[in-house]
């Protein structure tokens, strides 16, 4: 059964309060071990995230059976990555030699213990015990870090928050999508799909399936090529034709299996997963070919809502956020919310969701989760604004907030926009973008783990590790003014 932390030291490790931390070091590794460090040793904060950790990943399970990693090293493993924005191969290196993670999980030897008695991580230890924190147990723990900071960088007890809130694109790991490409993948993925069916059926017809893999690939590399650089639209109609007859033909063949393989009721578990995976990649094959036909060869424009950007990760959305230039990025908005302190106090994933609907729920999250302090105002860009937004804002009871209109400008706007406490904190705003910057520099520039829930959890545990590192920067400064105090009092006394 898992435990929060090995209490009984064995002799020879290294305490975690005794870790000693480079102080003057430019790495974003030291400050936050050095925040996760100070969450370990105070018992109020430590209590609260230890019973959150239990809440998600044991509770209801029997205490029985082997023990899992502990609670606190998948919570530092699980930071570490998304703080130096790394991969999981990595990851496993530093948790194994890397002394200062080694030491804030608790399990780095001083020199006395075998090296057999050497506690490891293992890569796929790491990966499935990481993969249990969930975005909504990421949520509460950010809660506690971002109150945690505040009780350490504010000045008088009743201070006021003023937040500044922005969207922008955190990427997913896809290439850029065209109709050919697409019908590429799916072709791909069909063809591995059948063949591992084809070999477990014992079904003919797939030996030479890397044969037809190659056929394909390049079949539709010449296509893409005259497509997309040919002058000649006659040449470019009927090579798009005789790619589609291929792919038709293909796509019949995989028909076939799939009709032998659901008439049989002794199939595997891993078998009905590469029989589903089949059909997946089959109906995108279908759709793709017909896009192709309609597009190419009809001249059809395909309908946004129709298109799909990516087979693996078919929720993909393909953004343009109205900026110079108009790039194209793929992968969903995050919208963002910090203080004056720098702390992320708060962030959500919008799924095909625009900017300006936000405020609403915004606004009831801040009031709920910061129930204990008073919020002063928010400011915004211009692609958060409606009428209705600012009448919302007001009846929240942030104040001074600062939301720019989008338009042209009545006498009012003119006259709301024009005092110098608004500009003061519409200057101000621009802020958060070293803030959003930072973040990308902690593992959301390119979310590479998978799937909708693989996405969440990595924009909680890149938020969770700015945090930390936020913190650890406040500590650090703490701990270097406390030195140079120590410093010349010295100086004084010697003199």
């Amino acid at each position: 059964m898992r435990k929060r932390f090995e209490q009984q030291t064995s002799l020879g490790l290294q305490p975690i309060k005794d870790v000693i931390f480079p102080l003057k070091s430019r790495d974003e590794l030291p400050p936050v071990l050095l925040a996760l460090q100070y969450i370990f040793n105070t018992p109020l904060i430590s209590e609260e995230v230890f019973s959150l950790l239990e809440k998600k990943i044991i509770s209801g399970k029997k205490n029985t059976g082997r023990p899992g990693m502990d609670l606190w090293h998948i919570l530092v493993l699980a930071v570490v990555r998304h703080s130096c924005n790394t991969n999981w191969d990595s990851l496993e290196t530093w948790a194994n030699y890397n002394t200062l993670i080694r030491g804030v999980m608790g399990v780095h030897s001083t020199g006395f213990m075998n090296e057999e008695d050497k506690i490891t991580f293992s890569y796929q230890s790491i990966l499935d015990n990481v993969s249990l924190i969930d975005e909504a147990l990421l949520q509460e723990i950010n809660l506690l870090v971002v109150k945690a900071g505040h009780r350490l960088v504010k000045k008088k007890e009743d201070e006021a928050l003023m937040l500044k809130t922005d969207s922008y694109v955190v990427e997913k790991d896809v290439h850029f999508p065209t109709d050919l490409n697409l019908l590429w993948d799916s072709s791909r993925k069909s063809i591995d799909a059948a063949k591992a069916i084809a070999c477990d059926l014992k079904l003919q017809g797939w030996r030479k399936s890397e044969c037809i893999k190659t056929e394909v690939s390049s079949t539709i590399r010449a296509t893409t090529q005259t497509v997309f650089r040919g002058k000649d639209e006659k040449k470019k109609k009927q090579m798009v034709r005789d790619t589609l007859v291929k792919s038709i033909t293909l796509t019949k063949r995989i028909t076939e299996v799939l009709d032998v393989a659901e008439k049989m009721d002794s199939l595997t578990k891993k078998e009905k997963k590469t029989l589903e995976d089949l059909k997946k990649y089959r109906d995108y094959m279908v759709k793709f070919i017909d896009q192709i036909e309609r597009r190419l060869i009809k001249g059809e424009v395909i309908a946004h809502e129709e298109k799909v950007f990516s087979i693996t990760e078919p929720d993909t959305e393909w953004i343009t956020k109205g900026k110079l230039h108009h790039r194209v990025e793929l992968g969903h908005l995050v919208l963002v919310t910090t203080d004056q302190y720098h702390f992320i106090v708060d962030y959500k994933v919008m799924y095909n969701e625009k900017d300006a609907p936000q405020i609403p729920d915004l606004c009831k999250r801040l009031k709920m989760n910061y129930s204990d302090r008073k919020i002063l105002g928010i400011s915004f860009d211009k692609g958060f604004y409606s009428y209705d937004n600012i009448q919302k804002l007001e009846d929240a009871g942030f104040t001074e907030s600062t939301l720019p209109k989008r338009g042209r400008y009545t006498k009012a706007d003119k006259e709301r926009e024009g005092t110098p406490e608004f500009k003061k904190r519409r200057n101000a705003h621009s802020a958060i973008e070293s803030n959003i910057n930072m973040l990308e520099h902690h593992g959301l520039g390119k979310c590479r783990d998978k799937g909708i829930k693989g996405f969440d959890r990595c924009v909680g545990l890149s938020v969770l590790a700015y945090n930390l590192h936020r913190m650890g920067n406040v500590l650090k400064a703490n701990e270097l003014k406390k030195l140079e105090k120590q410093k010349k009092a010295q100086l004084r006394r010697a003199a």
